[in-house]
């Protein structure tokens, strides 16, 4: 099992295979996306040495990311060869939900576990003011869709906003009350380029939580291998509730994951410096020097974000790794 410095041990990989993205948030790309310079993401033949290594040290479970992975057109053969490695429990998506309803069959044939859906409002004209686009019917046909797949576990993300969404919260979750969909909220983050966006539109987690408790939702305990959400259930409610709360001051320490940019780079964290570049080691005759490459670099893991001080290390916007 991998472990950094701090005892903390990692067993989730978050893999992004492209940093395109085809929609304009406001939280993340209000411009769009900038090709600045054509750049050559991970083959598949590196993606499958790549999580090899990992799953060799520990990791079962890995997240495919971007900007948008369905942009990808071997996604279904990225999905088999992740699937089929040795040691790979669980393979999940998260998308913003792109031709989700012509695609999401093929992924769950290809071997997909579980898929998280970029849904931030239920209303298409707030959706188009958030992400650019109205995209409500294409994502909820695809969310039909996927419930009669063998994909076992579904969520939805949604990006709190106060000038936005934040008013909605309650329609969300009277939404989910008749569905096997887990709905989390997450805290927007400060990047980069988004400092006054932030600071008008920032939300506190917190909140949320005071309010599943006080109608009556339980927590979960989380399992080894999730991700960094906070989970609610209720007994009237058929979906579950969370939050992902990266300003709370017990984010990092139960952090479980570890983060390659389509480049081939590890991001030890979100809000990091740097990345540092594997690719040069992934080929079959350095399988010995990847392992221990990765290995200490994880000595360099630092014990905790500074998003508290405003300081977001090299993270622009949050495409540019997934997440």
């Amino acid at each position: 099992m991998l472990q950094d410095a701090h005892g903390r041990e990692f067993s989730y990989l978050r893999l992004s295979i492209t940093d395109v993205c085809n929609y304009r948030c406001n939280y993340c790309l209000p411009d769009g996306y900038q090709c600045e310079s054509k750049q050559q993401h991970l083959s598949l033949d590196e993606i499958k040495t790549l999580v090899s290594a990992f799953a060799r040290n520990g990791i079962e479970k890995v997240r495919i990311t971007g900007g948008e992975p369905s942009l990808r057109r071997d996604l279904c053969d990225i999905i088999t060869v992740i699937k089929n490695t040795p040691g790979i429990k669980k393979v999940a998506l998260t998308t913003n939900a792109h031709q989700l309803d012509r695609h999401v069959k093929a992924w769950a044939n290809a071997g997909l576990d579980a898929l998280n859906v970029s849904c931030d409002s239920l209303d298409g004209r707030m959706l188009k003011a958030i992400i650019g686009r109205n995209n409500l019917t294409e994502l909820l046909n695809g969310l039909a869709i996927a419930q009669t797949t063998t994909i076992s576990s579904i969520k939805i993300n949604t990006v709190l906003l106060k000038q936005y969404n934040y008013a909605q919260i309650q329609d969300l979750i009277a939404w989910v009350k008749d569905k096997p969909i887990s709905l989390r909220f997450i805290e927007l983050m400060q990047t980069l380029d988004n400092k006054v966006y932030f600071e008008k539109n920032h939300v506190s987690a917190q909140h949320v939580a005071d309010k599943l408790t006080a109608e009556g939702w339980q927590a979960i305990q989380r399992s080894k291998s999730a991700g960094p959400a906070k989970e609610f259930y209720h007994p009237d409610s058929l979906g579950k509730v969370g939050f992902i709360a990266p300003y709370s001051k017990d984010f990092c320490q139960s952090c479980n994951r570890l983060r390659i940019s389509s480049l081939g780079k590890l991001h030890l964290c979100l809000f990091g410096e740097a990345g540092h570049d594997l690719r040069p080691l992934l080929t079959k005759d350095k399988q010995h020097q990847l392992d221990a490459c990765i290995d200490a670099l994880l000595n360099d893991k630092p014990l905790s974000h500074f998003l508290h001080q405003g300081i977001s290390g090299c993270t622009s916007d949050l495409a540019m790794l997934g997440g």
